[in-house]
């Protein structure tokens, strides 16, 4: 790949362990590793030199909770005032309709917003394989982000626990125990790579309790630990899935996840907001991880993330855009306003810094994804995965006095270059790899497709978009 060498930058925030800054520093990158940065480095040249005045340097932002899928269903009007349970009834009609090609361009659409935002790792949770469809569709989302440089951690869900067996899915979307572990077992032989600057990382993730067996949560763990990946799952998201573990399981989350093997260092959850305090005493002696996704949580109303407790007790948070049906976005560096913003409502004034949402964000999400050894921070040894924004921008004006806060504070949702693993994916804010407004038409052609077969299937009344105007843009 060469060398790189970034240098002159207005500032570097590091992120490392004394969060370090290096006003008018530069950075030194062979391949994909960070041999030097500071001051005062002992290189002048490389095969390729940015000069970085007046921009200011960040690590790549890291989301540790995704459902790309659901790129095509933003802004759907009978999805956006109802709770978690009637959220996913409503949906889980549309999703059933999904095909391959909706996964790749769909994956293509979340990530590209995610790079655009500086993001540079996206771990992604995909459940949703339907009947008579290729059981492959986690396939096509790592063929997305390989196309678009990114460094990707899918995670291979799974349901099993249909209707007519008290589950909350429709039966079309879940799938047979044994078809399940087969596949996940195709996928980590297929795709993971444990390496530091490894581009693809697989997990196992069963969706939730209330869409899984208990057998098939024990097997999922058993399988996992075999190769040696991480566990994801959904927990304690709202007070309905404690009242259905209560009611049909006679436990709460927490405990039904002891019962079956999921709690350990090697475990994250999504969500965990209605833990009690014994049980984020638990999580925190032993090692368990929570991705933190405020925007979700907020839109469907599920409550607020116990973050300061969290991290007293030792708990590792990171930072999760969640699936965008429930965000409606994908943008990194708007979630990590929006956590900013939450927690001094809830927690005070005093609780939670920029710097410190920050940190979630970058250090604590590469904690979560047992990663922390490549990725995370701006330091020697490490992948050279950042982003820049160009203080020059208007919307920067009047704000130049605290470099480690300013897109946070500011709101800005879109920066001026990401680079993952030494190499430009994100431009002057624009993807380097592909082209945006031919991508985004081929998606609202295919999106508005899919609503269409679920409206005859349904016989709902779903906003359809002209597809054929769409089309004619297109062709």
């Amino acid at each position: 790949m060469g060398s790189l060498l970034i240098k002159n930058a207005r500032n570097i925030i590091t992120m490392d362990g004394k969060r370090q800054r290096f006003p008018g520093g530069s950075i030194y990158i062979e391949d994909q590793e960070i041999k030097a940065i500071g001051t005062d480095i002992p290189y002048e040249t490389a095969d390729t030199v940015i000069d970085a005045r007046g921009k200011i340097i960040y690590p790549g932002l890291i989301n540790t909770h995704h459902h790309l899928y659901q790129t095509f269903t933003r802004n759907i009007p009978m999805a956006q005032d109802c709770e978690l349970f009637d959220w996913l009834i409503t949906l889980y009609d549309i999703w059933r309709h999904i095909r391959p090609e909706d996964i790749y361009l769909s994956a293509m659409v979340g990530l590209g917003e995610l790079l655009k935002s500086g993001c540079t790792t996206a771990a992604d949770h995909f459940y949703v394989f339907p009947d008579g469809i290729s059981g492959e569709l986690i396939d096509e989302e790592i063929r997305a982000a390989g196309e678009l440089g990114i460094r990707f951690f899918p995670t291979r869900g799974s349901m099993s626990l249909g209707r007519s067996n008290g589950g909350l899915p429709p039966d079309e979307v879940v799938q047979t125990e044994g078809v399940i572990l087969k596949d996940t077992q195709r996928v980590i032989e297929t795709y993971h790579d444990n390496s530091r600057f490894s581009m693809v990382r697989v997990g196992v993730a069963p969706c939730s309790p209330f869409s899984v067996s208990r057998d098939l949560l024990k097997e999922s763990a058993n399988l996992a630990r075999s190769y040696g990946v991480r566990m994801h799952t959904h927990l304690a998201e709202t007070k309905d899935e404690e009242n259905f573990c209560l009611e049909k399981l006679g436990l709460r989350p927490l405990e039904f996840m002891e019962d079956t093997g999921w709690v350990g260092d090697d475990v994250w959850y999504a969500h965990g907001i209605w833990f009690n305090d014994d049980e984020i005493m638990k999580m925190g002696s032993c090692g368990c991880g929570v991705a933190h996704c405020p925007s979700s949580n907020m839109k469907l109303s599920s409550g607020t993330f116990p973050i300061m407790k969290m991290l007293q007790n030792g708990v590792k948070v990171g930072l999760g855009v969640d699936g965008s049906a429930s965000n409606d976005a994908s943008s990194m560096l708007m979630e990590v306003k929006i956590m900013n913003l939450l927690h001094k409502l809830q927690a005070g004034s005093t609780a939670l810094s920029a710097e410190d949402c920050l940190y979630v964000a970058t250090r604590g999400s590469s904690k979560v994804l047992g990663w922390e050894d490549g990725i995370g921070s701006l330091e020697v040894g490490k992948a050279a995965d950042l982003f820049m924004v160009d203080t020059g921008r208007l919307e920067f004006a009047g704000a130049l006095f605290d470099d480690a806060s300013l897109p946070i504070l500011t709101g800005t949702s879109q920066v001026d270059m990401t680079i993952v693993g030494g190499k430009i994916v994100v431009k002057e804010g624009r993807l380097v790899n592909i082209d945006e407004e031919k991508l985004a038409m081929r998606a609202q052609i295919a999106a508005s497709k899919m609503l269409e077969t679920a409206a005859k299937h349904t016989k709902m009344n779903y906003y359809k978009p002209r597809i054929q105007s769409f089309e004619k843009q297109l062709y």
